[in-house]
């Protein structure tokens, strides 16, 4: 997957701005079990919201959201306060439910 460019974030963050957080980082951090969902999740919506519950630093949160965007080869599309936004294009293109802009 190429990087995302600013216009192309920009989109994403519209799209995912009624969405509710899907996967919840607690006070263990990163952990197989969030891996996995953060995974699957990405798998079915494309597009999702992390929120960290317990992690108030933003050196922190910073930390696991890429450790969570290199496991998953995804890209993290931004952090807003507590949550973070990703995106993996699916692989199949009958399943992709987004389509970015190209411009």
């Amino acid at each position: 997957m190429k990087k995302l460019k600013g216009y192309q974030k920009k989109y994403l963050k519209g799209l995912v701005h009624g969405m509710k957080p899907l996967v919840f980082v607690g006070q263990k951090g990163i952990s197989p079990t969030v891996t996995k969902a953060v995974d699957e999740s990405l798998e079915k919506h494309e597009l999702i919201k992390v929120k960290f519950i317990d992690f108030k630093e933003k050196s922190q949160k910073e930390e696991i959201a890429g450790a969570i965007e290199k496991e998953t080869a995804s890209e993290l599309v931004g952090m807003i306060g507590h949550v973070a936004i990703f995106y993996r294009q699916q692989m199949d293109p009958e399943k992709r439910k987004i389509d970015v802009p190209k411009r």
